[in-house]
């Protein structure tokens, strides 16, 4: 019953469920698979505010009559000056919008189902008539209208809770009363902006821009009816706004100071002004990526990512970021930074490499927003090599030599070099929820140590500065063992140099430790697991005889028991022996923990080592979970092959469809095709993998032969479709 009095105790109920629901689901409207009910900006945030109305308001109507007329809602609002007119007729669009896509999604599935999962997007965008267009696919198109609507929905309902707080339904933050005073031109009331002139912008379009300026750079909130009139009248802003240099120089003063940008800029986005100021960033605006990697819409991701870049360079993520917290103290390009992280998804949607076009529209807004030459350039370049230092971490071998070589060519500088990885470990966090690691981690640490190791003192891939390496990679080892002499320096001998540089110190030690007690005993093979928390995952090592087809029998036997590889080191030693080194995670992607698991799995590893047991039936059995989201895509395999990234090897670079024991048809292929794997690097995107080998054939030499390298890629993309390959 709804009883006199009792509103503003309802409201504050109805709101702190509203929170909690939010909270439960994500706390974001940009979630790429969204839920159409529950979620921020659905269908539920609509019917709260109808229901929040209805109590507060129609309390005459509900006497008479049962409250389901949209027109009678319609106008209840207006009339309490809950919302404007026009805003009323957006409410019901957006309502009508978001009841089509649940009507057609029970109709699709079946049943009540509230989830826009990867598996229904698709066939709703064909359902509702979305079609590809302008290098978007149809189901991108359609998620683009669904976030412009929960977007739309998010707006609506701050501005229907900002009247209620003018209305006193809620304790208001702060209230248009007070002594008043101006500060660059706008009037402010107890630390906020408060405009009583509802012309205020169309007598002064500019003020849309510095509005934010002076909010940011004085530390002052915006009155909800302000950002109210700022939305209203983006549509203001024109090309002549745009290139206006006190607009531009206000905007740049978001990036310039020491205040975290990303909040701010949220509320420019949410109004519609950033949009409007740069078009350019407008286009990306609720554009999603129908992919299983990226969890936030390509806005939101960048927005994201300033927000995580700020608390690296405040030391407020140190744990996980300790290197980029230490870098930020000896960057001299802060503002290039900051503003190549916000520009480097800018062209994604767009046909062709989003990285060289949004490089190209760096070049074009950096001067208008007041960028020096050499400031510009860097942008342009942080942003089209946005990709190359996770690429280079993650997909190739950091122990070659020929690798760092062509990085640092490629980076020519420590302050790029800084830049880079700095950006690199922003965006790469901002993909969504657990996506940085310590395995991502400690990748890119290596690569950037390495790489500032050699601008500092040039290539070190031949002749005396490798010879010292090495040499001070054994002095490290040897100190940590404390073993005999003699001992230390036999065993070093066994091994070959690429091994000194692949793996480290700590690692070595223990490979050492192991060999020694495997020959003690005069046994031919020894496979050990340890927890590598740091990584969130275990490593394997296995000493054993080497013969043809290791590798793929090895990661059969892994995948048979429940286990996904990360990284791969394959070591021969000069006597014929291999010691391999493998990380692993389980099927759900965190650590295999000492016990009954991880002695299966080991005991699997040595089973095939050692009596060539063949995994195919039990590989033939596994299957993807039950609601795989992968599924839903298909990821057509390409195979790149690359004579020049290494000096000793061919480099091949599998794409493909993620799915259990890939790995193991991907190496059984190259088995049948009589290569020896020096080195496996395994990265996986969502619903994509990237797996990359490096190879040669059986007498160590690289493979150039034309037809032969067209009859291993011939191989290996029937192995990456799904059709598995017989093992042979």
């Amino acid at each position: 019953k709804v009883g006199a009095g009792s509103g503003r105790d309802f409201v504050a109920a109805k709101l702190l469920e509203w929170d909690e629901r939010h909270l439960a689901r994500g706390d974001s409207r940009y979630l790429v698979e969204p839920h159409l009910k529950e979620g921020k900006g659905g269908l539920r945030d609509l019917q709260s505010l109808f229901w929040i109305a209805k109590y507060l308001y129609l309390e005459k109507e509900a006497r008479h009559t049962v409250l389901t007329s949209p027109i009678l809602t319609d106008y209840a609002l207006v009339k309490a000056d809950l919302i404007a007119g026009h805003e009323a007729k957006r409410f019901r669009r957006c309502e009508n919008f978001l009841w089509a896509v649940r009507c057609h999604l029970h109709i699709l599935v079946k049943r009540p189902e509230e989830r826009l999962n990867f598996d229904v997007q698709r066939s709703l965008a064909e359902k509702m008539g979305y079609r590809s267009k302008s290098g978007k696919s149809a189901v991108e198109r359609f998620m683009h209208h669904y976030f412009l609507v929960t977007k739309m929905v998010g707006n609506l309902a701050a501005l229907f809770i900002d009247a209620l707080k003018v209305n006193h339904y809620l304790k208001p933050k702060s209230r248009r009363s007070g002594a008043s005073k101006q500060i660059d031109g706008f009037p402010v009331i107890q630390g906020e902006i408060v405009l009583d002139d509802d012309f205020f912008f169309r007598h002064n379009p500019a003020a849309l821009i510095t509005l934010f300026a002076v909010a940011y750079r004085h530390r002052l909130d915006i009155h909800p009816l302000t950002l109210r009139q700022a939305g209203r009248d983006a549509r203001l802003i024109d090309e002549a706004l745009q290139n206006n240099p006190v607009c531009n120089a206000a905007f740049l003063t978001l990036f310039t100071l020491p205040y975290n940008p990303a909040p701010i800029l949220k509320i420019m986005n949410n109004t519609g002004v950033l949009g409007r100021f740069i078009p350019d960033f407008g286009r990306i605006v609720a554009q999603m990526q129908f992919d299983m990697y990226h969890h936030y819409t390509v806005d939101e991701h960048a927005i994201r990512a300033l927000d995580i870049l700020w608390q690296i360079e405040n030391n407020k993520l140190e744990d996980l970021y300790p290197l980029g917290s230490r870098l930020f103290k000896q960057l001299n390009a802060r503002l290039v930074l900051y503003m190549a992280l916000f520009l480097h998804d800018i062209a994604k949607g767009r046909e062709g490499s989003h990285s060289a076009l949004g490089a190209e529209i760096a070049l074009r807004l950096c001067p208008r927003f007041g960028l020096t030459a050499a400031e510009t350039k860097l942008v342009a370049w942080l942003v089209k090599n946005h990709l190359l230092m996770s690429h280079t971490a993650f997909q190739r071998d950091l122990a070659d030599a020929k690798t760092i070589t062509d990085f640092a060519n490629a980076v020519k500088s420590p302050e790029r070099l800084r830049l880079l990885y700095l950006l690199t470990v922003a965006d790469i966090s901002a993909v969504g929820p657990h996506i940085w690691n310590s395995w991502k981690n400690q990748l890119l640490t290596s690569l950037y140590e390495a790489c500032s190791q050699c601008l500092l003192e040039g290539p070190t891939g031949h002749g005396a500065g490798r010879r010292q390496r090495i040499e001070n990679r054994q002095n490290d080892v040897s100190e940590k063992l404390d073993w005999d002499k003699d001992l230390f320096h036999a065993l070093v001998k066994r091994l070959p140099d690429d091994y000194w540089f692949s793996e480290r110190t700590d690692v070595i030690a223990a490979n050492m430790q192991q060999i020694i007690d495997t020959d003690s005993k005069g046994q031919s093979i020894s496979v050990r697991g340890h927890e590598m928390p740091p990584y969130d995952a275990t490593m394997i090592s296995l000493y054993a005889i080497d013969h043809p087809g290791f590798f793929y029998r090895i990661s059969g036997a892994i995948h048979a028991t429940g286990g996904n590889i990360l990284d791969a080191r394959i070591h021969t030693t000069r006597d014929g022996m291999a010691m391999d080194n493998l990380l692993v995670q389980n099927s759900q992607g965190g650590m295999i923990k000492s016990g009954e698991h991880l002695n299966r799995m080991m005991q699997a590893i040595e089973d095939a080592a050692t009596s060539h047991i063949r995994s195919s039936n039990k590989l033939a059995a596994l299957r993807p979970p039950l609601f795989w989201r992968g599924k839903a895509f298909h990821v057509e395999p390409l195979v790149f092959i690359d004579n020049q990234a290494s000096d000793r090897f061919t480099v091949i670079e599998v794409n493909a469809q993620d799915r259990p024991a890939l790995l193991h048809d991907l190496g059984c292929a190259l088995f049948n095709a009589r290569l020896t794997i020096s080195s496996a690097h395994i990265a996986t995107y969502g619903e994509r993998a990237v797996d990359v080998f490096y190879v040669s054939d059986l007498f160590s030499h690289k493979i150039t032969n034309q037809n032969r390298l067209k009859a291993i890629e011939k191989r290996l993309l029937a192995a990456a479709d799904a059709a598995r390959i017989s093992e042979k």
